[in-house]
């Protein structure tokens, strides 16, 4: 039987005995969780299996493909760019890379990419993994099309085309590669175990991805916390005087029917660990990623250096969307680099900024709190009112984006601890 390792303090021991509840249960086969309070790992275990044949122990240095959790430090990369005036969230995107202007980009900003609002969630037309892998075709091809709604209007996940237009503006403006910056001045001076793509000396470290079982039938849009949006978000979505966004289901289908090819097992291969794919294929464990987000949830400076200025940080909060989003069909509000919580979108469960002003709700509440997670439920939590970052990364993945059952339960018990219920 697969024991629980690492490190625990006394008053978050439940959050160990539920990790190894659900190893035992075969609800996990491996996983890590981390805790950072303050600057400090009040939480840092992992247990269960490397591999799929449970011949090898997920370890203390185990790695795994984290998916779109990547975007997390990806955006992360954007910010200290901004942080240090070589970006600006609000200039077009022309300006750093003016090969983007063409075919009606030339209003696209800088904050459209990082909030998913660019209208480019996808290729147009079909486009291998193949071509995905190759950074300088598949961004050029991205240069050239048309956004499929008008920038800034509403959101459309940007999967995997986020990581290639991140990528390219941080070349045009550092003069390094996304993957050369994350190692150069993040995962290398933070000491992270964190990397887009994998060394093949760190392959056998890698563990096995389970695919998540067949996706169910498409049910309407969640409401998150089941509660309404508040009148405000109403009253501006009624408001809105641009054209209207097109269809859902018709652009999430033609982001899924562009690309073929890629499965779960697709982490796996060498070509995909050989890739540098800011948007989704950072290999990590826990222990890494909040050592590297909790840079913004202790206000952008962690061991006497800086890496974000506060003004930068406050950008991280404000809202650029907020509404069904176009590819994933539920409602998010996005700031600048991760979704926000609120009530009535897909992370509603979480602390919002309403719960702190209801009746019984003060010090319950969360002004101030960003995430992002993977396909299959890994996820980076920031709660920058609590000095708290959570992050939590396995190898048995559910068919969700943004949090499984198991995420919520490790999350919770994380809130309950600090005297939060959600």
């Amino acid at each position: 039987m697969a024991k629980v390792q690492g490190h625990c303090d006394l008053r978050f021991q439940a959050l160990s005995h539920l990790l190894q509840k659900n190893l035992d249960a075969g609800s996990e086969l491996g996983a890590s969780l981390c805790v950072n309070l303050h600057g400090t790992n009040v939480v840092d275990i992992w247990g269960g299996h490397q591999t799929t044949a449970q011949t090898t122990a997920w370890s203390r240095d185990t790695i795994t493909c984290i998916w779109s959790s990547t975007k997390c430090v990806t955006s992360l990369a954007a910010l200290m760019l901004i942080s240090r005036g070589l970006l600006s969230p609000n200039e077009k995107v022309s300006t750093y890379w003016p090969e983007f202007a063409a075919n009606g980009k030339e209003n696209v900003r800088v904050r459209h990419i990082l909030s998913h609002t660019s209208g480019l969630p996808g290729w147009e037309g079909p486009i291998t993994p193949e071509d995905v892998y190759d950074l300088s075709k598949s961004t050029d091809m991205l240069a050239k099309q048309k956004p499929w709604w008008e920038p800034g209007i509403a959101s459309g996940y940007q999967a995997m085309t986020m990581g290639h237009m991140v990528d390219e503006l941080v070349q045009r403006v550092a003069g390094k590669s996304l993957k050369q910056f994350i190692a150069d001045e993040i995962a290398g001076p933070l000491g992270a175990d964190f990397q887009l793509g994998a060394k093949e000396e760190d392959w056998g470290r890698c563990a096995d991805i389970v695919p998540p079982p067949d996706a169910p039938p498409q049910q309407p849009a969640d409401e998150g916390d089941g509660k309404p949006p508040p009148p405000a978000a109403t009253a501006a979505a009624a408001a809105q005087t641009s054209p209207p966004a097109p269809n859902h289901a018709s652009i999430a289908a033609k982001v899924h029917s562009n690309i073929s090819g890629v499965s779960a097992l697709t982490a796996h291969t060498p070509a995909w660990r050989y890739a540098a794919l800011g948007a989704s294929n950072g290999h990590s464990n826990a222990r890494a990623l909040a050592r590297i987000l909790s840079v913004i949830s202790l206000g952008g400076s962690l061991d006497n250096m800086t890496f974000l200025s506060p003004q930068t940080i406050s950008l991280i909060f404000e809202e650029q969307a907020n509404g069904t989003d176009l590819v994933v069909g539920e409602r998010f509000r996005f700031g600048l680099g991760y979704a926000l919580t609120g009530r009535g979108t897909y992370v509603g469960w979480l602390p919002n900024p309403e719960t702190e002003n209801e009746e019984g709700g003060k010090g319950r509440g969360g002004k101030r709190i960003c995430l992002w997670g993977g396909w299959g439920g890994s996820i980076g939590l920031m709660d920058l009112e609590r000095g708290l970052t959570v992050a939590y990364v396995m190898n048995k993945m559910e068919q969700v984006s943004l949090g499984s059952e198991r995420t919520k339960e490790y999350v919770r018990g994380v809130y309950k601890v600090l005297g939060v219920e959600i």
